[in-house]
């Protein structure tokens, strides 16, 4: 009878409150999924449109969604829909 090797468990270290750290595979059209637990917690939902901020030293990131809503009436502030 063949023995399998079985991985430890390790617990995550603990994190600051509020803060977050997923991993998402790029699939081949460059389509990535957003974990649902992270959905959850920043309220994205199918259909909503998302900003993605690059930086070559720093990265890529998701800031939230009212962020470039402020960020527009700061530019453009007295402007409305009409």
């Amino acid at each position: 009878m063949k023995k399998t090797q079985q991985t430890p468990k390790t617990t995550p270290k603990k994190t600051p409150k509020g803060k977050y750290a997923w991993t998402a595979t790029v699939g081949e059209k460059g389509q990535i999924v957003i974990p649902k637990e992270a959905r959850d917690i920043f309220n994205i939902n199918p259909g909503d449109t998302i900003i993605l901020l690059g930086d070559e030293k720093k990265g890529i990131a998701i800031p939230p969604s009212n962020m470039f809503t402020d960020l527009m009436t700061r530019i453009f502030p007295g402007s409305d829909d009409n």
